[in-house]
């Protein structure tokens, strides 16, 4: 016999562990939670600069691959997904970014009533603790659970970054999340006291203590249950056997946007064309399934320093010990942070309204690909990714088999758009760099070099060696019933089936112009509230 609950969530990243902790918030309500991945025991998952050692490998990640890119000279990419509980944000880089106030404005304005940026803004400021402002801020919340966090470690040369976007014209910006987001400065961080927070650690561990989660880890869904046009529940593997859960309320998709649409497609609901082709027998036809697939694409820049210390020498020999006895007094230090240091939010045209481009900055220089092996020279690395790119692809099962991994296709650089804003981008990047605050610290340009000039050329440098953000969005994107490609409506409800939501970073219609962590945790704080209490349904 299948055991029930009230609501069953699929994903235990930062979605379903805000989710699931909100709705164990109502007297009585109980809540299933399955999560793929293991637990996090793992001390590299709790220290901030211990994401190296987890995000390229395969013990906390699913090992995705993109199919070749036609525009990427036909290489395939990492599409990086933590699998593991607290999901993404238990590997990932702790940059806190909400995006710009036009995005969500954008969504609202597309037939999405309720996800205006004053509609959501209040979500954002529910999750946060935004660290050494106000209670009463207008933008920023001081009360939520997940503290927000500036950089301690004050390191000389992401100051000089700052000055040198101020010698381009582009002015300082104490908060990218607050008031606006245009101008330079630092990033702020899901960290606090040098560990590493999230939605498991602050939300999810302490709702727990109620008895009415179970959080069931090591337990991948392979199928939604159907009831005619009803989900049921949830089929998932645990312990080499099949099982099931029932809920009797809702199941909510809290997957990814790659394991999202994966499960819509082996349940049958999608394309029936595609899935007559596979071999899945059709339940409710929704073509948009998997479709709208898009990542920030980015450009990479590499300088050879020069009367500075940089992360390289810091993290080698007797400095490391140092650096790893500051943590252990709570001192600044390189392990407490993540490595993305500095940013500018700007224009790749001077007749934009907003930023449509971000500059980043690292004090540290990487071996070729992406390893986290750091260069044997010291030196710093500018990363350059459109805001807002206008290519998109798919995600699409290949066999009825649940292990079999989709194809994904997020078509990087298929518009001729996309290419003129990450050369656009570029300049600007050299042009900060060769401003007077950083060239005293700049040897050269090892990567792609003095030999790079042209628009061309950049171009085809970023083809060959750019590289996805990780920032997946749009597999199950959120549109009136009119629009065919859409496949949740504005309540999150999955069209043509009850019981069955989406509360992830699938359901976004467009890309926010951030690392997409935050508006994640946002989405499920609304999805709790979109979710009817079990008295009013």
């Amino acid at each position: 016999m299948a055991e029930e609950f009230d609501y069953v969530i699929v994903g235990g990243g930062a979605a379903g562990c805000v989710l699931a902790a909100r709705l164990a918030e109502r007297p009585g309500v109980t809540v299933c939670l399955l999560e793929a991945g293991p637990g996090d025991r793992d001390p590299w998952l709790h220290i901030p600069a211990g994401f190296i050692k987890v995000v390229f490998g395969t013990r906390y990640t699913w090992g995705f691959q993109t199919e070749p890119g036609p525009h990427i000279d036909g290489r395939r990419l990492s599409a990086i997904q933590g699998r593991v509980l607290g999901g993404s944000a238990s590997i990932n880089g702790m940059i806190y970014v909400r995006g710009q106030a036009k995005d969500f404005d954008s969504w609202a304005a597309g037939g999405n009533p309720g996800w205006s940026y004053a509609d959501v803004l209040p979500y954002f400021r529910k999750t946060e603790r935004r660290v050494g402002i106000a209670d009463d801020d207008q933008y920023r919340g001081g009360l939520g659970a997940i503290p927000v966090t500036d950089l301690q470690w004050r390191e000389q040369t992401v100051d000089t970054f700052v000055s040198a976007a101020g010698q381009v014209g582009i002015p300082f910006n104490p908060d990218y999340n607050g008031a606006r987001q245009d101008g330079s400065g630092r990033y702020q961080y899901t960290i606090e006291r040098g560990w590493r927070q999230n939605a498991l650690k602050r939300l999810l561990r302490p709702a727990q203590r109620s008895g009415r989660i179970d959080v069931r880890t090591n337990a991948p869904a392979t199928r939604i249950l159907l009831d005619g046009r009803r989900a049921a529940g949830v089929e998932y593997r645990r312990h080499g056997q099949q099982m099931q859960v029932r809920a009797q309320h809702e199941v909510v998709l809290c997957a990814g946007v790659i394991n999202t649409p994966k499960l819509l497609q082996l349940s049958g609901i999608g394309d029936p064309a595609h899935l007559a082709d596979i071999g899945v027998p059709a339940q409710q036809a929704l073509p948009g399934v998997g479709l709208n697939l898009r990542d920030h694409y980015a450009a990479r820049m590499v300088y050879r320093s020069r009367g500075v210390t940089t992360i390289n020498e810091l993290t080698r020999g007797p400095r490391l010990l140092g650096q790893i006895a500051r943590w252990l007094a709570g001192r600044p230090n390189v392990l407490s942070f993540g490595l993305v240091l500095g940013n500018v939010f700007w224009k790749s045209r001077p007749d934009l309204d907003r930023p449509d481009i971000v500059i980043t900055f690292t004090p540290a220089s990487f071996a070729e690909g992406l390893t986290g092996k750091l260069d044997a020279f010291p030196g710093f690395t500018v990363g350059v990714w459109q805001l807002r790119p206008n290519s998109h692809g798919y995600v699409r099962i290949v066999s009825p088999d649940p292990s079999v991994p989709p194809a994904i296709q997020p078509n990087y650089l298929a518009e001729e758009s996309d290419k003129q804003v990450l050369v656009g981008g570029m300049k600007l990047a050299r042009s900060i760099m060769a401003a007077p605050a950083m060239a005293r610290m700049v040897e050269s340009e090892t990567t792609p070099g003095p030999a790079t000039q042209s628009d061309e050329d950049l171009l085809s440098y970023a083809r060959a060696g750019g590289h996805g953000t990780y920032h997946l969005v749009g597999s199950t994107r959120m549109g009136p019933r009119s629009d065919p490609t859409a496949v949740v409506d504005a309540q999150l409800r999955v069209y043509g089936i009850d019981g069955l939501r989406v509360a992830d970073a699938s359901v976004m219609p467009s890309m926010v112009s951030a690392n997409t962590m935050a508006a994640t945790m946002m989405i499920a704080e609304k999805a709790a509230d979109l979710i009817s209490e079990p008295e009013h349904r």
